[in-house]
């Protein structure tokens, strides 16, 4: 995971040394100093402004620095003592314009009358009507530090998607009426176009995949699973799905894609839960049957985390105890495989889905804190129902148990506990797809993206 890139700038008009009544200088030069240390330690790559600002032309001249620096993720305003908001807010305004994130923060205390620097300056960007963040905290206090980083974090994914391109292979999958998408609004929105195709090209680029290919492919491809990987034209066609998705997008250029995978490609060349799972693997947001929904969920929770993404069906949800086993068909990045269930192969194709048969992988996800979530559209506009959740493996005497449940147990299984109201969870649930993403910050980042981008939360 990247760290963002933050611009740090002090600001208040009692600075250069000058002195309170007391003697005391109002800006205190040590308080700066372990702030910007807290910040750098939680993982922000701070772009320090050298200069306390605090008239207009400080402020301009500071911020058109930072507009003009692409790579800049979001700005961290610290209040030295207080100041007057008419002098940095039209430099502020001017700046918010490039969508990068904005963080007022005041760290408490009554020398230096910082918290009135902070509070008017978090008026004006209301009065004006700014996006951004107040934070009012210790810098030795963590809680309060992560949202400083969170939302910086956030930001940073808010510019990656900016510009970026969807590719869409085919068209909707199995009738997803609640995996649509309208391409004006995520460009709108997010800037991200949606770039489609029919998967013609796709099928003629997998045909064209040689031998060599292949035999390089599976090479790079077996330290992940704890068996071979099976011989024969199955498995070959499988093998050249992956890498013909692999060329196209970089040929296409795109950053993210879905594919429609069945009815059409399923069945007449191959099942693609082997390619959506090494895709995920390798890092590449993505979702099967065209469900943009799944997608977006997929590409923040793969951008945001260092672990992969797994999306599946929420299979079964006990109500007594909390418990939810996520089932996708055959697609689950092997790496996520844990102790219980390492990673191995099945063969795909029921009769109504993918009946040209292909490589799947069998495994038991791993265990460990993080987060179920998933972007939707109610009556039009979007919303993302989140919670957070721990991953567990069943013990090893009840594993085959718990598999035969659903009757298809050599799909990938995550099981997870939500610790949310279950009932809240299940009435504000948007499909039958989950996306799990590991890491205990990914609950704070994704309400921050929320924040910035306008999409109503839904936190459980």
């Amino acid at each position: 995971m990247s760290k963002p890139k933050v611009g740090f700038i002090v600001y208040g008009v009692h600075k250069d040394g000058l002195l309170d009544p007391m003697g005391t200088p109002f800006i205190n030069d040590r308080l700066i100093e372990n702030a910007k240390k807290a910040l750098t330690e939680a993982g922000l790559n701070l772009i320090e402004h050298d200069l306390i600002i605090a008239s207009k032309v400080e402020a301009k001249a500071c911020f058109a620095k930072f507009k003009k620096m692409d790579d800049l993720d979001a700005v961290v305003l610290f209040s030295g003592t207080w100041v007057w908001s008419a002098h940095l807010i039209g430099a502020i305004r001017d700046f918010s314009f490039t969508g990068k994130g904005i963080v007022i923060w005041t760290n408490p205390g009554s020398q230096g009358w910082r918290p009135v620097g902070g509070l008017v300056m978090q008026g004006a960007l209301k009065e004006v009507g700014i996006r951004h963040r107040f934070v009012y905290g210790d810098y030795k206090d963590l809680k309060e530090i992560n949202r400083i980083v969170s939302y910086c974090r956030a930001s940073m994914e808010k510019n990656k998607l900016n510009m970026s391109t969807v590719g869409v292979f085919g068209g909707r999958g199995m009738g997803q009426t609640c995996g649509v998408a309208d391409p004006s609004q995520w460009m709108r929105m997010f800037g991200i176009d949606i770039d489609s195709r029919d998967t013609t090209e796709l099928l003629n680029t997998a045909k064209a995949v040689t031998p060599a290919e292949i035999a390089a492919a599976r090479k790079e491809i077996q330290p992940l699973f704890a068996e071979p990987i099976p011989e024969g034209d199955q498995a070959d066609r499988s093998i050249s799905l992956y890498v013909a998705i692999q060329k196209i997008l970089k040929k296409e250029k795109w950053d993210y894609y879905t594919i429609q995978s069945f009815p059409g490609l399923g069945d007449d060349y191959s099942a693609t839960c082997f390619a959506q799972s090494m895709m995920l693997n390798d890092g590449v947001g993505t979702s099967t049957l065209s469900d943009f929904n799944t997608l977006l969920t997929a590409m923040l929770l793969t951008d945001l985390s260092d672990d992969p993404v797994y999306y599946g069906d929420l299979q079964h949800v006990d109500k007594s105890n909390n418990e939810i086993k996520i089932i996708g068909d055959g697609a689950c990045p092997p790496s996520l495989a844990g102790e219980v269930g390492p990673a191995g192969f099945a063969e795909h194709g029921i009769p109504t889905e993918g009946e040209a048969g292909g490589l799947s992988v069998k495994l038991v996800c791993k265990p460990g804190e993080g987060v179920l979530a998933r972007i939707g559209r109610n009556n039009g506009r979007f919303e993302m129902v989140l919670t957070r959740c721990t991953v567990f493996e069943p013990p090893k005497e009840e594993l085959e148990k718990r598999q035969l449940e659903c009757g298809i147990p050599f799909w990938p299984h995550a099981f997870v506990t939500v610790h949310c109201d279950i009932d809240e969870l299940l009435q504000a649930w948007n499909n039958e797809y989950a996306v799990l993403g590991y890491g205990e910050h990914l609950y704070d980042d994704l309400s921050a993206f929320c924040e910035l981008t306008g999409i109503k939360l839904i936190a459980l």
